[in-house]
């Protein structure tokens, strides 16, 4: 058995930072992008982006991942012009989820669609037409952090941090399963645009060390619900 002093060092593995996109104009159009191309950053988003290199200053991130759609390649951007060092790496399994023939559609009027409830309440059992199940969504997501945590470590150590970029309802699904959380849980996390999760994987378990941070406490202001207390699908556009 190796002790606290030994190469493992209790066990530890890469830090992952989760960021999701900025706001979209799919965001503020209350539109369900999905895969669809050419969503890209609005004004506010771009902004959050640009304020991204400030934020993570500090940290030392070894790689940066990224999904393959256009508004987390643009959020992004800002951090690989401050750190020339580090390149882009696109992973597919980290894209938004597909939500077939919802995709593009107004939230709004998804909302009656009787699919709605089970994706609120039972999301583990619920399948998008023409797209994918949210469980596979999951599935595919954490078998990416986890060859990602591995090919960080072989390449920069148990201590790197490494930056993985994507969309609200991949990031809630990694923040269940690093609690050990059921998916039909997942739907209790928030995560706003350009906020921060930090979750510390060990041999053992993961951490989780943040969670949605954006350092606008503005968006804890009381502000009307419009859904009636229902999750945002997609991860909706944050505070106005």
């Amino acid at each position: 058995m190796r002790t606290a002093g030994g190469p493992f060092r209790l066990g530890r593995m890469p830090t992952l930072i989760l960021v999701r996109h900025g706001r979209s104009t799919a965001n503020t159009a209350g539109l369900l992008a999905g895969w669809t191309p050419g969503v890209a950053l609005d004004e506010r988003g771009a902004a959050q982006a640009a304020a991204l290199p400030g934020r993570l200053a500090e940290v030392p991130v070894s790689e940066i991942v990224t999904s393959p759609l256009q508004r987390c390649r643009e959020t992004v951007q800002p951090l690989l012009d401050a750190r020339p060092g580090l390149r882009a790496h696109t992973e597919e399994r980290i894209g938004e989820c597909h939500y077939g023939d919802w995709s593009g559609r107004k939230l709004a009027e998804l909302k009656d669609e009787p699919l709605m409830e089970v994706v609120q309440s039972h999301p583990s059992a619920a399948a998008f037409p023409g797209g994918e199940s949210m469980r596979a969504m999951q599935t595919r997501a954490a078998e990416a952090v986890r060859e990602w945590n591995a090919r960080v470590e072989r390449d920069h150590g148990s201590d790197a941090v490494y930056l993985m970029c994507s969309h609200g309802d991949i990031i809630k699904s990694l923040v269940a399963d690093a609690l050990g959380l059921h998916l039909d849980l997942f739907q209790r996390i928030s995560v706003e645009p350009c906020s921060i999760t930090a979750i510390r994987y060990t041999r053992l378990r993961p951490f989780l060390v943040r969670l949605g941070d954006t350092g606008d406490f503005a968006s804890l202001a009381p502000r009307e619900e419009p859904s009636g207390g229902d999750a945002p699908v997609g991860g909706g556009a944050g505070a106005p």
